[in-house]
């Protein structure tokens, strides 16, 4: 059984093992391992920990298997690094995260994004009920796709 809750500091160093793990895939979709979430160092974890809110999902063991974070600025809760470790995906614990740390702001408008090439993510998001906001082109290779999802009766 899976079980999700407010990340501490003390797993802070197992989140950003984690991290290492599941952004496998997405350097694999650009051939490189120069990307930022795995090149994140512990004391930038630290800062978005003190920034925002970090969850945790854990097996039945205590072993951290997924995490999301965020941070609320102007009424948009910024929704960052969900990763689910790869022997865990495909069984909904991407979306259980997500909807959870939608839960650790209620009333906000939420945004996230990932790269184009990330078409099993962009999928999961917009089941989830998120509409492609905008495509920002970084390089020639790297293209983001920003996703927002507005509260139930679609207010500000």
């Amino acid at each position: 059984m899976i079980t999700i809750k407010r990340a501490t500091e003390e797993d802070l160093k197992e989140i950003l093992a984690l991290q290492y793990i599941a952004y496998q895939s997405e350097a694999e979709l650009f051939q490189s391992t120069d990307i930022p979430p795995l090149k994140q160092t512990i004391g930038e974890v630290l800062e978005e920990f003190h920034k925002g809110i970090i969850l945790k999902a854990m097996d039945e063991n205590g072993s951290i298997v997924g995490s999301v974070r965020a941070y609320s600025e102007n009424g948009t809760a910024h929704i960052g690094k969900l990763m689910v470790h790869p022997e865990m995906q495909n069984r909904g614990l991407g979306a259980r995260l997500l909807s959870e740390i939608e839960q650790q702001y209620p009333n906000q408008r939420y945004e996230l994004f990932t790269s184009t090439k990330s078409i099993r993510n962009i999928g999961l998001y917009q089941k989830l009920g998120y509409t492609i906001l905008k495509v920002e082109t970084v390089t020639e290779e790297l293209q983001f796709v920003y996703l927002e999802k507005w509260k139930a009766d679609g207010s500000v």
